[in-house]
């Protein structure tokens, strides 16, 4: 009796074990997402940041004041942007 009781008892513990860690996980994926690098799977360079910053109000500025700008001037706001980050040898990127 004491054996298998003992056995009963291992194994319990294990399943709570295993159990509390799917838990633990479930909380902390949301936060640790930010600190995976991306080779490994995490957020992309050009990703949006998380809602609740400063920084995320201010994204959303530039965002509504993208929109509302005319198509034109859109355009050739993007132009320029991409001219300033473009490579610096000259040549068009495909």
């Amino acid at each position: 009796m004491p054996k298998s009781f003992r056995s009963l008892l291992i194994l319990l513990a294990l399943s709570a074990g295993l159990a509390g860690c799917g838990t633990i996980n479930e909380k902390l994926s949301a936060g640790a997402g930010d600190y995976v690098p991306q080779w490994a799977g995490g957020l992309p360079s050009d990703a949006p940041p998380r809602a609740g910053t400063p920084q995320y109000d201010a994204y959303m500025k530039e965002r509504e004041r993208k929109r509302l700008m005319p198509a034109a001037d859109r355009e050739k706001e993007e132009q320029a942007e991409k001219g300033a980050t473009g490579p610096a040898s000259g040549t068009a990127v495909r």
